[in-house]
């Protein structure tokens, strides 16, 4: 029998060189609303789903990231238009790798964040 979960990926971690200037990025990219969290052995930044007890979540954590653009991919979802968050990470300091991508499910463009990591932002209603 073929492993089907519900979700393949059950978290993900972004590491960043600075937390809190990380946070700012991708409040301003996603809006998230992430915050400093301090409670466990390392600070950590979590992006929370709408339904946490079935929904897949992550964080950005202070840990040593890939080389420029080498490293996996996140795939984020971002609120509005592509067009309009692809210049939010251009003005919070990222860089646009892409021209948006079109999918059956939706769209997408790859960016890197302040620190290199690879980021695929989705266009959400």
């Amino acid at each position: 029998m073929t492993y089907r979960p519900d979700n393949f990926t059950v978290w993900t971690e972004i590491p960043v060189t600075d937390l809190a200037a990380a946070v700012a990025f991708y409040n301003a990219v996603t809006d998230a609303g992430l915050e400093i969290d301090d409670n466990g052995p390392n600070p950590m930044a979590m992006f929370r789903p709408k339904d946490p007890s079935g929904g897949v979540a992550g964080h950005l954590y202070p840990g040593k990231p890939a080389a420029d653009g080498s490293g996996p991919t996140v795939h984020l979802a971002a609120p509005g238009r592509l067009e309009d968050t692809l210049e939010r990470v251009r003005k919070a300091g990222g860089q646009v790798v892409s021209e948006p991508i079109a999918l059956p499910v939706g769209r997408f463009a790859y960016i890197r964040d302040p620190d290199g990591n690879s980021i695929g932002v989705f266009e959400t209603p």
